[in-house]
């Protein structure tokens, strides 16, 4: 088993993550911010780091560049956010993470991201190009995102469901791209929904008013795997 080091400035989260991965047979240690999490990784050195991207004092792709550029980024991290999106699951594996994790995390994925993780444990420098959570080439990882070799292309893997694989392409203005991602991304849970707006609200957590605006100026459309439910 492992030892773990969760860094979230949310007590509920810290304590959600520390139960699961403890029930699991991991060590785990918490860190509430950056300065903490500093000086746990130095003591404890842990086999795997589960970390915030939002933070007050430090965010958690600061401290991922951080350990990067000291030569400190010798375990895998794994990157969790509540709003999170395509540029910024980018920018964390471009500087060292394995994986990114969104919030609220499913017990299926976060277990299959850690395995994953400490399986190949051996990290990439960040000039190698990022790669999902112990994903060989062509291999259909648990993780939600990652980039192929050739930076080219970003994933959207769900483990189950519409919309098994997406591939986004990044040579074109942010915008674009980030629209491409939500437009899946909305449609993904629509389709898993069954087009209900109500329980997609929920998963998405956006007001429906807002929803409803955001899938319009999308094109996404609505009466798609509509099943009469919203």
């Amino acid at each position: 088993m492992a030892t773990i080091l969760v860094v979230d400035d949310e007590l509920g989260i810290r304590a959600l993550l520390s139960e699961i991965l403890t029930d699991e047979g991991h060590t785990v240690e918490l860190a509430e911010d950056a300065a903490r999490a500093r000086a746990v990784r130095e003591v404890m050195r842990p086999d795997l780091v589960l970390l915030d991207i939002w933070m007050p004092d430090v965010d958690g792709i600061s401290l991922l560049k951080e350990w990067g550029a000291s030569g400190q980024l010798e375990m895998p991290v794994i990157m969790m956010s509540g709003h999170g999106t395509i540029d910024t699951a980018v920018e964390a594996t471009k500087y060292g993470a394995t994986a990114f994790l969104e919030k609220p995390i499913t017990l299926q994925k976060l277990l299959r991201a850690v395995e994953q993780a400490l399986q190949k444990p051996g990290l990439r420098s960040p000039a190698q190009g990022p790669a999902a959570a112990g994903a060989e080439p062509g291999e259909r990882p648990g993780a939600d995102m990652r980039v192929n070799g050739a930076g080219a292309a970003v994933v959207l893997q769900p483990s189950a469901g519409p919309a098994a694989e997406q591939s986004f392409d990044l040579d074109r203005p942010l915008r674009e791209a980030r629209d491409a991602f939500e437009k899946s991304y909305f449609e993904f849970h629509l389709a898993k929904e069954g087009g209900s707006m109500t329980r997609v609200a929920e998963k998405t957590g956006l007001e429906r008013t807002h929803l409803y605006r955001k899938l319009k100026q999308l094109g996404v459309d609505l009466t798609r795997n509509k099943r009469g439910s919203g």
